[in-house]
């Protein structure tokens, strides 16, 4: 189910699926239709999952800058959206791509406490931004940018995130935010924060973490989850076969039976 609330005196939207504890889930680069495959699936471990759409992404309202882009701000803004839900003193969350950044930014700085979080073929240490969102990092190059030349781009880019064949209709519904020139701009402003600065640190957080990872990503090669895994405490990673930066488009169950069981199971005492 798609609902709007009001954050900063803006629009926002969100998917939302289940009853229980809340768990946040933050889309990168695409926007909340990377998580609707698996809401159903993991609403059903008895949690609410709600996959939020960032300022001037997605559904939302709002324009992103430099500025409320980065990393940090995004992570703020994330609580202030928890209040406007009337979250308590925990956060659960989980994040694909930049959100994952995002993610790894609040367990360490969150002004609630982080008991568990989720990692989706996200963005880790020095992983970004890749060659496709780095451009934008040029004031000169995103200025030029036409919103039909950021669209064929996002197409382009969705055709190998997928890991698999994909319709036109299915890619017409990914895409459709981007046709709305706020929308472009935001998108160009993520990109132009994008920024490895913010994931070169180990997360350094002993708090339970969970890696659901596409096994075929180009954007975020597994290498960086067994990295993780390796170095990080207290630690799981779950391969996803055949799947590409977004699996939860490539097994939806697998993805989604993860999170579920992982965020609805309980901290050790």
């Amino acid at each position: 189910m798609r609902s709007e609330i009001t954050v900063d005196g803006i629009p926002i939207s969100f998917l939302s699926a289940g009853e229980g504890p809340l768990v946040l889930l933050l889309h990168g680069t695409y926007w909340s239709r990377v998580w609707a495959p698996i809401m159903s699936t993991v609403a059903k471990h008895g949690v609410r999952a709600v996959a939020v759409d960032f300022p001037g992404a997605g559904r939302s309202g709002g324009r992103l800058t430099l500025e409320t882009a980065a990393v940090p701000a995004l992570a703020t803004w994330v609580e202030r959206f928890a209040d406007a839900l009337g979250a308590g003193d925990e956060l659960l969350v989980a994040g694909h791509d930049i959100g994952g950044a995002v993610a790894q930014h609040l367990a360490v700085h969150a002004r609630r406490t982080v008991p568990r979080f989720a990692l989706v073929n996200s963005v880790t240490y020095d992983s970004w931004p890749v060659d496709g969102v780095k451009r934008f990092r040029d004031p000169e190059v995103a200025a030029a940018v036409t919103v039909e030349e950021l669209v064929e781009w996002r197409k382009r880019a969705l055709y190998v995130a997928f890991g698999r064949m994909s319709e036109e209709r299915e890619l017409a519904d990914y895409l459709s935010p981007w046709h709305d020139p706020e929308k472009a701009q935001s998108w160009l402003a993520l990109a132009g924060a994008a920024d490895s600065k913010y994931t070169d640190q180990l997360v350094q957080s002993s708090v339970p973490k969970l890696l659901v990872w596409g096994e075929d990503d180009p954007f975020q090669p597994i290498t960086y989850a067994e990295r993780f895994a390796a170095t990080e405490p207290n630690t799981e990673l779950i391969r996803v076969p055949n799947a590409g930066h977004i699996p939860m488009e490539n097994d939806h169950r697998a993805v989604g039976d993860a999170l579920g069981r992982f965020f609805s199971a309980r901290s050790p005492s």
